[in-house]
């Protein structure tokens, strides 16, 4: 089992320019299956992740 410990205390940093994540942008992007956010690093623009906002149809 994993445990999860919230701590904000805790700064997470960028893998790509190792500086403190501050600051994270997202950017909407459209798409046929719905809505899709694309975040990446406030300091170097680098993409972090894309996340999917399911509709209700989608479960």
């Amino acid at each position: 089992m994993i445990q999860v410990i919230e701590d904000s205390s805790e700064q997470p940093i960028c893998p790509y320019c190792e500086k403190d994540i501050n600051r994270v942008n997202a950017s909407k992007v459209k798409s046929l299956f719905g809505v899709r956010y694309l975040y990446s690093c406030g300091h170097c623009r680098k993409v972090l992740g894309v996340s999917h906002r399911k509709g209700f149809w989608m479960g």
